[in-house]
């Protein structure tokens, strides 16, 4: 037996308003037998740190060939690129931020800057490229599409990725 996509979702949408049905409407839409699991929609507000973690905490649980979808992008309508990734087993889509600092090292990883307009909605929102260009772009990469059609290739160099502090000792307190 065949098993259905899968897309996961991880945002810091909540859930008091439209927003996350907003995603999962286009998913379906495009993919209508795709599996959508929440993985989270209570990441803190541009918590992109929270959410990476959460992501590389859960995502190693599902089946080849997932697509997470993370939505947490305190730069949303801005130029910062949009990134897929295609990992040894899973597929990413979401904001070049550092959210996928911890898929981005060397080795078996694909990266592509997300710009093919025609796999987007029309019209264009400035401000929720989540539901407008990266859920489109979750759901054809989970019906099969080959992730060099979402646009070209990024040097890992290239990628954001979250800075680690180190703890310290400041007073008596361990800080970090």
């Amino acid at each position: 037996m065949a098993i259905r996509p899968i897309i996961t979702l991880t945002t810091d949408f909540g859930l008091e308003d439209e927003y996350v049905g907003a995603l999962k409407g286009v998913i379906l839409s495009l993919l209508p037998d795709a599996q959508i699991i929440d993985i989270t929609h209570a990441i803190s507000p541009q918590d992109i740190q929270g959410a990476s973690l959460t992501l590389a905490r859960c995502c190693t649980f599902f089946p080849d060939s997932t697509v997470h979808l993370a939505v947490v992008d305190p730069g949303v309508g801005s130029t910062r690129p949009l990134l897929a990734l295609k990992t040894l087993h899973h597929y990413f889509v979401g904001p070049d931020n550092g959210i996928f600092s911890a898929f981005l090292r060397p080795g078996p990883v694909q990266v592509h800057r997300i710009v093919n307009e025609s796999l987007f909605l029309s019209p264009l929102s400035h401000t929720f490229q989540g539901r407008d260009i990266m859920a489109p772009v979750a759901a054809r990469l989970a019906g099969g599409l080959d992730i060099g059609n979402v646009g070209p290739v990024v040097s890992l160099e290239t990628c954001n990725l979250l800075t680690s502090s180190r703890p310290e000792v400041v007073e008596h307190q361990l800080l970090g």
